[in-house]
């Protein structure tokens, strides 16, 4: 599932015209470069949900044979990003498991492709979420604390309030519908449902080895096109 449906404030002005997804770095609306890695990685469907100025990216994606896409529609209301997972899984679209992936994704493989390292790391037995972090040498344009902790076996901790984390959430994770049982009604943020999963130590991460870039303003843009061109 690719999260498409948000707002993108902090990308405007260029947002006030088209969504976040379809702004272009290096080249190409941002929403390719994750539906690229997808293609690269052999998933051969995707999800797409959208709600702001919703035509033109569903046009888009649609357009595309690899991965071949789906829409669920969020016009009417936004769902944020467990609400969306979970209409999407409601209405039969997604596999369990299934990847969730930021559309304003961007991010080089370091030796192993990201989706095969979460394949391989995955165990349904034990996690309700895998998710790809990032330590903080390998996050371009970022200036946070960062998110997480990981123990030995790679469960998942929170930053605690005033510290700072080793990992950053790269917005790539592997999900079972397991995290998605009892979800409230409506807009939510998934992280209800990973507060629920670390109390029951079923969310895990797995570091990310290549380097990931955070476009979240205009001001990013520039800097991660030098890195991408210089591979």
């Amino acid at each position: 599932m690719l999260m498409a449906a948000g707002l993108g404030k902090r990308m405007r002005p260029l947002t006030i015209t088209r969504p976040k997804p379809m702004v272009k770095v290096a080249g190409k609306p941002m929403i390719d470069h994750a539906l690229d890695q997808l293609r690269d990685a052999g998933v051969a469907k995707a999800v797409v949900n959208v709600h702001y100025l919703p035509d033109s990216l569903e046009a888009h994606v649609l357009a595309r044979k690899e991965p071949s896409c789906t829409i669920s529609d969020e016009r009417d209301l936004l769902l944020e990003t467990g609400g969306g997972m979970v209409k999407a899984a409601k209405e039969g679209l997604l596999p369990d498991p299934f990847f969730c992936v930021n559309s304003d994704n961007l991010w080089l493989d370091g030796p192993e492709n990201s989706f095969r390292q979460l394949s391989r790391i995955w165990d349904a037995d034990a996690m309700d979420a895998l998710l790809l972090v990032v330590p903080h040498p390998g996050a371009r344009n970022y200036d946070g604390k960062g998110d997480f902790h990981l123990d030995p076996v790679g469960r998942i901790r929170r930053r605690g309030r005033g510290r700072i984390a080793p990992f950053i959430y790269t917005g790539v994770q592997l999900v079972s519908h397991r995290l998605l049982r009892d979800a409230p009604s409506g807009p939510f943020s998934t992280n209800i449902l990973w507060s629920r999963a670390i109390e029951e130590g079923r969310l895990y991460g797995t570091a990310f080895t290549g380097q990931w870039f955070e476009v979240g303003n205009p001001a990013a843009i520039a800097p991660t096109e030098s890195a991408l061109q210089d591979g």
